[in-house]
């Protein structure tokens, strides 16, 4: 019979992190998480690489994980990894070692969303949003606008018709010749630049939809142009560039979190993915937020990029509502939320 106060066990492998965690009644007592620098070098993940840098990372993660948080495979209650989306090779690691161990040791396996954990991230420290909540994630494969009832009851009510914004921000930056990822570097100029200097076409989308492959062009266009006149634009403008091109961008998704609070009116707002660690976002987001009365939640900078903890806290609240898995679920790289 499932506990109250169950201590779990979480793996997450959807992109390039190899990340576990321990949650111990709805707490996390430990949160590791290994980085795979290798695709730097191509400019972009590469799925394979991926995968065989988690099957080297998984076990010696785990085992940090449990190290750090004092506790043996003996207290473990029940095991969750993320069922997806993500990297079909990526999620077959995780999936297949979170089966082993729940069945080795006979404890309850869950399967979590990969978007719902980033959602629920913004439970893993107080002060904690209430229900209903507005959440938009923003992360380097996703753009959503998400109408959260409860823990386990989310509904997508705008999304990216093409590119996320991660997405675009890191084909921006590579335009631009910085390295990957480029989105924290674009964020890093954009602090001591000028947001009016230059101007962007913003992409114009029906309801709650958005759409950014459409600047990313623009910007392609325009810094073609810039360099046939000076070849040395780029690194004269650097910092200006990143500015207003991030000004744009957080524009857009403002845009769309406005209508989406004016359609539902829901004033309770929580960000999420790694894009939610972008300081000009955060800044923008407390400005307005403060402006519009919103309750605005953001979570700390290490819960925003992939990791464990996130997958942990949603594994948390489906443990309570009795919701396992068998041992014939699968990785899914696409699945609604």
């Amino acid at each position: 019979m499932p506990k109250n106060n169950p201590v779990i066990l979480s793996v997450e492998t959807s992109c390039d992190e190899t990340a576990a965690a321990v949650i111990c009644s709805g707490k996390i007592v430990s949160n590791i998480v290994a980085s795979q620098a290798i695709h730097a070098e191509y400019g972009g993940i590469v799925p394979e690489l991926a995968a065989r840098a988690h099957q080297q990372h998984i076990i010696p993660v785990v085992q940090e994980a449990m190290q750090a948080a004092n506790i043996t495979r003996a207290e473990l209650d029940a095991v969750a990894f993320t069922q997806g989306p993500g990297l079909l090779g990526a999620l077959l690691v995780g999936t297949s070692f979170a089966k082993a161990m729940a069945f080795a040791l006979g404890i309850p396996l869950i399967a979590v969303h990969h978007m719902r954990g980033h959602i629920l991230a913004n439970f893993i420290e107080p002060p904690y949003p209430t229900f209903p909540l507005l959440g938009l994630t923003a992360s380097g494969g996703h753009t959503q606008l998400v109408l959260v009832q409860d823990h386990l009851r989310m509904e997508v009510i705008g999304e990216t018709q093409d590119d996320a914004i991660g997405e675009a921000f890191d084909k921006i930056g590579k335009l631009m010749g910085l390295s990957y990822p480029a989105g924290p570097l674009i964020d890093q100029y954009a602090q001591q630049g000028d947001p009016h200097r230059f101007k962007f076409p913003a992409t114009t989308m029906p309801h709650l939809s958005f759409s950014f492959s459409g600047i990313k062009t623009a910007f392609l266009y325009f810094i073609r142009k810039a360099q046939k006149e000076d070849p040395q634009f780029v690194a004269k403008n650097l910092c200006d560039l990143c500015a207003s091109i991030q000004h744009t961008l957080v524009g857009m998704l403002l845009e769309k979190l406005t209508k989406a609070v004016a359609a539902t009116g829901i004033k309770t707002i929580a960000i999420a993915g790694g894009v939610a660690a972008n300081a000009g976002l955060r800044t923008e987001l407390n400005r307005l937020a403060s402006q519009q009365a919103w309750e605005l939640f953001i979570p700390q900078l290490a819960y925003c990029t992939d990791n464990a903890a996130m997958i942990g806290i949603a594994a948390h609240y489906h443990y309570l509502a009795g919701d396992f898995s068998g041992l014939g679920v699968k990785a899914m790289p696409r699945i609604a939320l």
